[in-house]
C-alpha cells in the first residue's frame, strides 16, 4: 500500500501527482496486471526473445 502524506496547506493536484509518481516508479499496475492471468514460463520467455529481436532490428536501421 502507498501512502502520500500531504503536508498542510498543500494543493492536492501536487499531492495527486506526488502519488501517481510513486506508482509509477513502483510499478505496481505492471504487478497487478500481470497477476490477472497465469501466462507460462516458456510464453515468457518466447515474449521476451521477440522483444529483444525487435529491439536489435531497430537499432540495426536506426544505425543506417
Amino acid at each position: 500500500m502507498l501512502i502520500i502524506k500531504i503536508v498542510p496547506g498543500e494543493n492536492i493536484e501536487r499531492a495527486l501527482k506526488r502519488y501517481r509518481n510513486k506508482v509509477r516508479n513502483t510499478q505496481q499496475l505492471k504487478r497487478i496486471r500481470d497477476n490477472q492471468e497465469f501466462t507460462k514460463k516458456s510464453e515468457e520467455r518466447r515474449e521476451g526473445l521477440k522483444k529483444a529481436i525487435h529491439r536489435k532490428e531497430y537499432l540495426k536501421k536506426n544505425e543506417e
